[in-house]
């Protein structure tokens, strides 16, 4: 997703939810994560940076600026022959501009993004391919340090083990995206990226398929995070991320290496808190020692004392006080890095553990909640800032900000300030809803 490592925090250095989460359709429910990790954060720099609502890119428009990039990828030393073999044919895709301005009509629960996504059967099929890649993936743990765990619960969200790339042409898809006003400057990048990559000789033009953003392969990097973490490490001269498991598995374990993956941490666990427990604490930027969350009366999830450990760890309770709560330590924030969502940062941790043998959660998370539409929650937004409570500018998106807001309104109310936007809270502030019933 960007220069991967240097652009992504320019890009989109927020949660998930800051970011605009625009979805491509979710194939299968094959349980394919809505956008991979390059992408998620590509799209948040669109909503930051332009209107949705921009003139779409027209035919004419584009055949000129197909002419415009061709000067362009020479001047960067792309190879004659790349470019009359791919740039030289990109066609614009309206579906990639459609899918772009996208927003989500709907906020999505905790439960409805958890469980589409840590099933029975990824677990199952990511200890198949824990014993069926035992070899590789203990190899690519010794060079990069990422438990094998970790790594198949990435590819398992990311492209449900490889069952599905997205099958867009990728420049197309980022000729298009480059040559549309709304992120020209970034996506500019990525398509000459995407021609070195085509002048390596990684892949062929017409095989180089992904996701509308430009993701690619079993981990779905975008061409910026492919040249600088992509690695050949079956030994046939080629970083092929799309047909070799061994290149795919061990780029992904340097790209988190390159993100500060702690080689002998956790990325959290799900933790029981006491009745009173004061949730004004919770967050991600509320990070205090481990005995200092044992202190507030946080246990393991079966009751046990946390363990003694010298680390420090941030709480979230990701679908209010009824749901499961999280003790979530540093590499929780590393996969933060590869997709600003804690949903998704959960959920790869959840799956890496029981794909390792652990159990499923303690504490399901409830699936009879509001179901806010975008202009609820722009309400909600308007309402709390209204009485004081900063949410920043109204978007419709209920991140970090929005939840503090209403955990400190709650608070003032005397309720339980767990920031989640319950029905009963939502009364108070005029707005109406319906419950959301899986």
């Amino acid at each position: 997703m960007k220069n991967l490592r240097s652009l992504f925090p320019v890009i989109c250095g927020m949660s998930l939810v800051a970011c605009a989460q625009v979805a491509e359709p979710d194939k299968a429910d094959v349980q394919h994560t809505p956008l991979p990790a390059s992408v998620e954060k590509i799209t948040s720099a669109a909503a930051e940076q332009t209107p949705v609502a921009a003139p779409m890119l027209t035919q004419a428009d584009f055949t000129a600026c197909l002419d415009n990039f061709t000067t362009k990828a020479k001047a960067a030393g792309i190879s004659p022959k790349t470019i009359n073999n791919s740039l030289a044919k990109a066609e614009l895709n309206t579906q990639v501009l459609q899918l772009d301005r996208k927003q989500p009509e709907f906020t999505t629960s905790f439960a409805d993004y958890f469980n589409r996504r840590v099933t029975e059967q990824r677990v199952a099929q990511g200890r198949t391919l824990l014993a069926k890649h035992q070899d590789l993936l203990a190899r690519v743990e010794r060079e990069y340090g990422v438990p094998a765990p970790y790594l198949l619960s990435f590819w398992g969200l990311e492209t449900n083990y490889g069952s599905f790339f997205g099958n867009i042409p990728v420049i197309d898809s980022l000729a298009t995206l480059a040559c549309d006003p709304r992120r020209s400057h970034f996506f500019t990048i990525e398509l000459i990226n995407a021609l070195r990559i085509l002048d390596e000789g990684a892949i062929a033009p017409e095989k180089m398929k992904g996701s509308w953003a430009g993701a690619m392969g079993h981990v779905q990097f975008m061409p910026s995070a492919f040249l600088q973490n992509a690695v050949d490490f079956d030994g046939d001269r080629k970083r092929d991320l799309w047909n070799s498991t061994p290149d795919a598995m061990a780029s992904a374990g340097k790209f988190l290496q390159s993100l500060g993956w702690q080689s002998n941490g956790s990325w959290g666990r799900e933790v029981k808190l006491p009745k009173d427990f004061p949730f004004l604490e919770a967050g991600l930027k509320n990070s205090k020692p481990v005995s200092e969350w044992a202190a507030l009366g946080v246990t393991r999830a079966d009751n046990t004392p946390l363990p003694h450990a010298n680390i420090t760890a941030s709480l979230l309770v990701p679908s209010g006080h009824e749901g499961p709560a999280f003790l979530v330590y540093d590499n929780f924030n590393v996969i933060m890095r590869w997709n600003r969502s804690e949903f998704y940062a959960i959920a790869v941790g959840q799956l890496a553990d029981q794909i390792s043998g652990g159990g499923k959660l303690f504490q399901s998370p409830p699936e009879n909640v509001p179901r806010l539409h975008r202009d609820q929650v722009i309400a909600l937004q308007q309402q709390l800032n209204n009485k004081g409570f900063n949410t920043g500018t109204p978007d419709g998106i209920l991140g970090p900000a929005t939840r503090r807001a209403l955990s400190e309104f709650q608070h003032k109310q005397g309720m339980i300030a767990d920031g989640f936007p319950g029905t009963e809270v939502l009364g108070l502030l005029g707005i109406k809803v319906e419950t959301l019933k899986h």
